[in-house]
């Protein structure tokens, strides 16, 4: 095989090329290859991960915890897509409160989308056929999560709730969550019972 083709093959730049012979980079192809093929976790995306799980806590707007239908170890979701108030932020607890009351002891559809810097799960939520954080954010209890231009997944919802003048935009100019931890970091861990 010519060095130029391997290189570009395995996606090695073109400069690699005139370092690796093909004599090096074939057993390299064949063990990319191979570890692709068979679906190595380590060279290719996983697919998304989906199961029912019963919520056992809810620890804020967009934070809970679930044991899983099939069996394991309880797990520690967020919610993807949108920004709770934080705890002892105005509208933190009726926040909570909301998602409690929507999903506390109820079985979810639970479909991970990544990991974020904490090792949580990021997760969309499903109950009873509806996107929990759309109906989170449609009533006021969280914004849409923004990402550089973005307005993120949640526009609509948002938008709607604005209008409507619901939960934490029913306040003149509410604070974002984001904002909020930059200004008094994040809120004190309640007591334990």
């Amino acid at each position: 095989m010519n060095p130029s083709k391997a290189a570009a093959f395995c996606g090695a730049p073109a400069r690699a090329a005139f370092v690796l012979s093909s004599y090096h980079l074939r057993p390299l192809c064949l063990v990319f290859g191979l570890a692709l093929a068979l679906g190595a976790p380590a060279f290719a995306s996983s697919p998304m991960q989906v199961y029912e799980a019963r919520v056992t806590r809810v620890f804020d707007g967009d934070t809970l915890w679930v044991k899983p239908l099939e069996g394991g170890r309880y797990r520690k979701l967020r919610l993807d897509g949108l920004d709770a108030p934080e705890i002892c932020q105005t509208g933190g607890e009726p926040s909570r409160d909301a998602l409690a009351a929507r999903v506390l002891q109820q079985v979810v559809t639970v479909q991970v989308l990544s990991r974020d810097d904490y090792g949580r799960a990021l997760v969309r939520l499903s109950h009873g056929g509806e996107d929990v954080g759309a109906v989170l954010v449609r009533q006021g209890h969280a914004w849409s999560y923004r990402w550089r231009d973005s307005e993120g997944p949640y526009e609509r919802e948002e938008q709607a709730a604005r209008a409507a003048r619901s939960g934490v935009f029913a306040a003149q100019s509410p604070e974002r969550p984001r904002d909020f931890r930059r200004r008094h970091g994040p809120c004190p861990l309640p007591p334990r019972p």
